[in-house]
């Protein structure tokens, strides 16, 4: 997707703060938009877990040059800019950012629409206090939660890569330390202990243990498993492989002890 290069400016200065005058004389509008520095621009980024900083050139340009970045990722037609952009816009437009105005932020919203509506798209508040884009040809509002089968970006093929190197060299302790707690921590589980390898009579046949509360308030607990390498089903194991009877065998000890 392509925007004019007059319109990604435009919504620079919108990010950068640029437009309207501390102290309006006559017929000034006053600023809508907090002022960003070049700390603050990178800072307006990393918040949307992007990995932009600013190069100190001209802020707005900067800006309009990775917006045109995110356009040019994978998106799913001409009526949905992609993903990325939308959460930029969603940033931007933060009800708790409202400045000379109320949090609904009508002025703000009023010039954002005067650079998207060159482009065919229109910014609304929706009833969550979200800011949405709606082509206007099509009628189409963007959503924002990210789709798990789109094209992954160029920041994420990166990060991908460098994942797969990482596990490739890990322990089975830096694995659960470095990549299984924070992961079950994110999605929600509670009292997530390692138990670790230095003392096996510690261990009981899991490496991970944690619960889950459901809504009812009642616990549920596991017991993890790791291993890092392959799973046979030979008689015997082979070197760096692990036998399934053998994490079967765990598997009881998780459950009597």
């Amino acid at each position: 997707m392509e925007f004019r290069r007059r319109t990604l400016e435009l919504l620079g200065d919108l990010i950068c703060g640029n437009l309207g005058a501390d102290v309006p004389q006559g017929d000034a509008e006053p600023a809508y938009f907090p002022y960003r520095s070049s700390m603050y621009i990178t800072e307006f980024f990393e918040e949307l877990d992007m990995d932009w900083e600013h190069d100190g050139s001209t802020r707005h340009r900067w800006v309009a040059g990775v917006l045109e970045q995110l356009l040019a990722e994978p998106h799913e037609g001409p009526a949905h800019p992609p993903e990325s952009f939308s959460r930029v816009i969603d940033h931007l437009m933060n009800p708790a950012d409202a400045l000379n105005e109320g949090l609904d932020r009508p002025n703000a919203l009023r010039l954002l629409n005067n650079a998207l509506a060159r482009e065919g798209f229109e910014a609304f508040y929706g009833e969550d206090k979200h800011c949405y884009l709606r082509h206007i040809g099509t009628n189409t509002v963007s959503v924002l939660a990210k789709n798990p089968h789109r094209p992954l970006s160029a920041a994420e093929m990166q990060r991908r890569a460098a994942l797969a190197a990482f596990l490739d060299t890990c322990s089975e302790d830096a694995l659960i330390e470095q990549v299984l707690l924070p992961l079950f921590r994110q999605v929600g589980f509670q009292r997530i202990t390692a138990a670790g390898h230095r003392d096996k009579a510690l261990e009981y046949g899991k490496d991970i243990w944690m619960r889950y509360t459901l809504p009812t308030q009642h616990f549920l607990y596991f017991g993890i498993q790791v291993k890092r390498g392959k799973l046979d089903a030979m008689g015997k194991s082979g070197a760096g492989n692990a036998n399934v009877a053998e994490i079967h065998n765990q598997a009881l000890m998780i459950l009597a002890h």
